[in-house]
């Protein structure tokens, strides 16, 4: 713990992982996913974070987008962590106006409060360690530091800002690991100057995670980002309670300008301090760094799911879907993505530019671009599981305790097939329970609603049929979650 209490992390879930397309999508972006074992790269932020018996970390203040509060929300109630505060942000500003809506948010609860800045989408394989890089960097927080951290660079990466570090902060600190004056931030260099800075010992990958005083941080940014500070206060002022989550002022928080923390603050602050990591550490920011986190075999090629390499060297294969295998014959340096509406294969130098497929199949609406193939919505979640003219044939998973809106379809009737659990359903004034193997039929303008009132998950089939199947032809009657549209 602090001299002023334990740290508030603040972890930022607000991105959306385009390159890493196509496991990561708009519509549930890669700090959602598991993308290496059973917890999401959110989940192990959090519990990365979490309070314990060194009470050096209070309850996280979240900031995320509204389409993943309730995913959000769920995942941490999962992992056993309340959260602090959970702010939506209406519409995606980068991270120095979340960063600001989150310290004027504790600042006002405490100017002395202690945040750490924390993107959520981060692979830290020993958060202990990473714990006590933190708490060397509290020391210059009495000073007025602000405390970035930087990762030993194992590798010349072309994929990763730098910083410069400078002398320690203070003579008595520890030669390797003690805070350091921060000497200037780099952009992503090319090959050559990455090796450079490699060989000179004096650059640390700049991981983006920030520790502060919730006052020094508002107190930069009124310095050096005043743009920022009107729009964002504004935005923090005009906020409501929705079901829980603090909802920012829609109109305010367009105004402020979309900008990193990194160009609206850090690199022009000077009493910017740095506290070197020598652990392992990635941001997962493409499949690279994916293939190099996970375990290879002698020729080094990683597989995940049902996926077969033959006579394949330096390659990642990974298919996400049980019913489909993805074999790869004689890859060299390459890598294979199979998800069950679309394949990504490309050269492994090149895995910075999946985020140019992305752009070019948002171009001409490619729906494979930001939906992925089971959306999440906060009642559970559906997938397509055949699309045809006229009809469409979905999976729909409500979670125990779950509810859909009261809805009516002007384009569509649907047929449900229960196939797990008892759902209780509404059509018009009557309400009935059906178990597995039972159906119902929900005619074009009825009004309808789907619950789980059960302790376990219920599991249907839909048939749709009509002459427009889209998830914006849905009327809302009422909603449990206070949703005005899809």
């Amino acid at each position: 713990m602090t001299q002023d209490g334990p740290i508030t992390p603040v972890l930022l879930s607000g991105g959306e992982g385009s390159r890493l397309w196509p496991l990561s999508r708009r519509s549930h972006p890669k700090q959602f996913v598991g993308i290496g074992g059973p917890l999401t790269l959110f989940q192990q932020a959090a519990l990365r974070f979490a309070p314990g018996e060194d009470g050096l970390f209070a309850p996280p203040v979240v900031m995320t987008g509204a389409d993943f509060r309730f995913m959000a929300r769920d995942q941490l109630e999962c992992a056993g962590i309340a959260p602090e505060a959970v702010l939506i942000e209406p519409v995606p500003r980068n991270t120095a106006p979340a960063i600001l809506a989150a310290a004027l948010l504790m600042e006002a609860r405490d100017p002395g409060a202690v945040l750490l800045i924390a993107p959520a989408d981060h692979a830290i394989p020993d958060p202990a360690g990473f714990r006590q890089a933190v708490a060397r960097g509290l020391p210059a927080l009495a000073t007025g530091q602000i405390v970035a951290f930087g990762i030993a660079p194992d590798r010349p990466e072309t994929g990763y800002g730098y910083i410069e570090a400078g002398p320690l902060l203070d003579n008595t600190s520890d030669p390797i690991a003690g805070p350091r004056r921060v000497l200037r931030f780099v952009e992503k260099p090319d090959a050559a100057r990455a090796a450079e800075m490699m060989q000179e010992g004096r650059f640390l990958w700049n991981a983006g995670l920030f520790l502060a005083r919730a006052a020094d941080l508002v107190a930069a940014f009124r310095l050096h980002a005043p743009h920022c500070l009107g729009p964002v206060s504004a935005a923090l002022a005009g906020a409501r309670d929705d079901l829980g989550f603090l909802r920012l002022d829609p109109a305010s928080f367009a105004a402020a300008p979309s900008i990193s923390v990194d160009f609206a603050v850090m690199e022009k602050a000077t009493n910017l301090a740095l506290v070197p990591y020598v652990g392992a550490w990635s941001d997962l920011g493409d499949w690279n760094a994916i293939w190099r986190g996970q375990a290879q075999d002698d020729a080094g090629v990683a597989c995940h799911g049902p996926a077969e390499a033959i006579g394949c060297r330096n390659s990642l294969l990974r298919a996400e879907a049980g019913g489909q295998v993805l074999v790869g014959i004689g890859l060299e340096d390459m890598i294979a993505v199979a998800m069950p509406d679309a394949v990504l294969v490309a050269p492994r130098a090149r895995a910075q530019e999946v985020r140019h497929a992305v752009a070019q199949l948002r171009a001409r609406s490619a729906p494979q671009a930001d939906a992925a193939q089971r959306d999440y919505r906060p009642w559970g979640w559906f997938e397509t599981l055949v699309l045809g003219p006229g009809f469409r044939v979905k999976r729909i998973m409500v979670a125990p305790g779950g509810r859909l809106s009261l809805q009516s379809h002007s384009h569509r009737a649907e047929h449900w097939v229960v196939v797990e659990g008892e759902a209780r359903i509404t059509l018009g004034t009557q309400t009935q329970v059906l178990g597995p193997d039972r159906s119902v039929y929900v005619p074009i303008g009825t009004v309808h609603r789907l619950e789980n009132p059960g302790p376990d998950p219920v599991v249907l089939i839909e048939v749709q049929t009509g002459s427009y199947l889209g998830e914006d032809d849905i009327v809302r009657h009422d909603d449990a979650y206070a949703r005005s549209a899809v």
